[in-house]
């Protein structure tokens, strides 16, 4: 992963004091791949609840990500409310 460990840390402590406690940060896309060289940053939030407005805490979070990261584009950042993704496509066990 193209992350040192100050900005893995950064960008949790971002999430945490934005999205709460219990959210779980992950990244995919190229930043995975140790070959690449450059791009953007493609994050995916995983929160417990739903949230009262997610525009504005991904814009939020993209925000101080980018600047976390001097400037480097935060392009994907996908907020996955997790019971929300259960109810939609989950199905029950009879």
């Amino acid at each position: 992963m193209r992350l040192t460990a100050e900005q893995i840390e950064g960008i949790r402590r971002i999430a945490r004091r934005l999205a709460g406690e219990q959210v779980e940060v992950r990244v995919f896309g190229s930043r995975l791949d140790d070959r690449a060289r450059g791009g953007d940053l493609d994050l995916l939030l995983e929160l417990p609840d739903p949230i009262a407005n997610p525009a504005l805490l991904a814009a939020q979070v993209a925000a101080q990500v980018s600047r976390l990261m001097a400037g480097r584009k935060v392009d994907d950042l996908r907020l996955l409310p997790i019971h929300e993704v259960a109810l939609k496509g989950g199905q029950t066990l009879q």
